[in-house]
């Protein structure tokens, strides 16, 4: 009597991933890089990952995916895409949607070891259900290799051990301690250096462009000032500890459109891991940002503008930000805009325009409901200016996080899993 086929695929994971013959491939769709990636965002939902953890989460699952399917192609004829993370060529006849799948698994029970039984029980299920057969059990072995290398790649980014910038005083200056700091020094998945991306300083506290922006932020996010569609909408992208988190969210909404799209199985993928490495890289140019200047933020300022030095200012020591608390890391810049204009540049750069309509709920979104917009850049403007409606950031730190977005994303785009062969973009958009 033949082994069920997950204990199969588990003693040929043993053997290594040579060790399964090629076959034919798989009949069913599974929907793999939508299913791996709805648990990516459990799993940041569970562990109550901060945004910088669950960016790089969401990389290593969908770098793992894209490189065990296009591993599938190295070496042969119709070969003709560049690898994320891992080099090599898979096993002749290996189903890719068992790689994908297995790829996914072997990153998800290590990062969230708590519910690795979850992640073994849904493998087995997908297994299961593309049949028996040496091509799945070979793309299965060689999806777990994969998996098993990008985090053992990943192991010494910098990520770890956690530190932590300790709180400032004066005008200007943050004020209370901060963890992730390690941030800024973690290695990119895609860009040559991140650090190129961190923009200049704020406004000076004493110029009118400052002023202007505190009289922005003093209206549009103060508590006091009730406004259902203002409140709306900060809560709308708020995404707490708990939640996906903004590049969760942006994730969603690429699985989405990938989704009403049809996009097959290759392209998913390609999607997917161009996103999560440009989302994982704006982490590091955010962070850094956040740790180089250590910008007040708006509750900071505006209770105490008597010591900013601008004339234009005024204090109101009462005064308290819709979103009810003053923001844990340092103002400048919106990480939510970062993330936002990243997303929304590496959406429209894949899909050629960006007018693509979708309808979205984030995990915030006020009793369920989505919201529709009629392309990326009007969610990525909205998730921006949602900051300074929650009284959490300045209006130029909106625009200072969107611009370290379009820049990460550009340069992601325009180097990273191009094909190896002929014309590698139309005009902008990557091929």
């Amino acid at each position: 009597m033949r082994k069920p086929l997950f204990a199969l695929v588990l003693a040929l994971v043993a053997a290594g991933p040579g060790a399964a013959a090629a076959a034919g491939p798989a009949r069913p769709d599974i929907d793999g890089v939508r299913v791996w990636n709805t648990l990516a965002l459990d799993a940041v939902r569970a562990t109550r990952a901060t945004d910088a953890d669950a960016a790089r989460l969401y990389a290593m699952v969908d770098v793992a995916m894209y490189d065990a399917v296009n591993g599938l192609a190295a070496g042969h004829a119709h070969a003709d895409r560049a690898y994320a993370l891992v080099p090599g060529a898979g096993p002749g006849g290996g189903d890719p949607q068992a790689a994908a799948v297995a790829a996914a698994h072997a990153v998800l029970i290590r990062l969230d070891p708590a519910r690795a039984a979850a992640y073994d029980e849904r493998l087995r299920a997908d297994l299961d259900r593309l049949g028996d057969g040496h091509g799945v059990d070979s793309g299965a072995t060689w999806g777990t290799h994969v998996g098993e290398a990008v985090v053992a790649a990943r192991a010494d980014d910098g990520s770890t051990p956690v530190e932590t910038q300790p709180a400032g005083t004066g005008p200007g200056v943050f004020r209370a301690q901060w963890s992730g700091v390690q941030y800024r020094n973690v290695r990119p998945f895609a860009v040559a250096d991140a650090h190129r991306y961190v923009p200049g300083p704020p406004p000076a506290l004493g110029s009118l462009p400052y002023a202007a922006a505190f009289a922005e932020v003093a209206l549009l996010g103060d508590a006091a000032l009730p406004d259902p569609e203002l409140q709306a909408t900060f809560q709308f992208w708020s995404l707490p500890a708990g939640s996906s988190q903004p590049p969760g969210e942006w994730l969603a909404i690429a699985l989405t459109v990938a989704h009403d799209r049809r996009l097959p199985l290759a392209g998913q993928a390609r999607l997917t891991a161009l996103l999560t490495m440009a989302l994982a890289d704006t982490t590091i140019a955010t962070v850094d940002t956040k740790a180089t200047y250590r910008h007040w933020r708006p509750t900071t300022a505006i209770r105490e503008a008597d010591t900013d030095g601008n004339p234009l200012t005024q204090p109101d020591p009462t005064w308290t930000a819709r979103a009810g608390g003053v923001g844990g890391t340092p103002e400048y810049v919106s990480g939510h805009s970062s993330y936002s204009g990243a997303a929304a540049a590496v959406l429209a750069g894949y899909f050629c325009t960006d007018a693509v309509p979708f309808s979205h709920a984030t995990d915030s979104a006020p009793g369920g409901v989505p919201r529709a917009y009629p392309g990326f850049a009007a969610a990525a403007a909205e998730a921006g200016r949602s900051r300074v409606y929650g009284g959490q950031h300045f209006e130029f730190s909106d625009q200072a996080g969107l611009a370290i977005g379009h820049g990460v994303a550009g340069e992601v785009l325009a180097t990273r899993l191009l094909r190896l062969r002929g014309p590698t973009h139309v005009g902008a958009c990557p091929r």
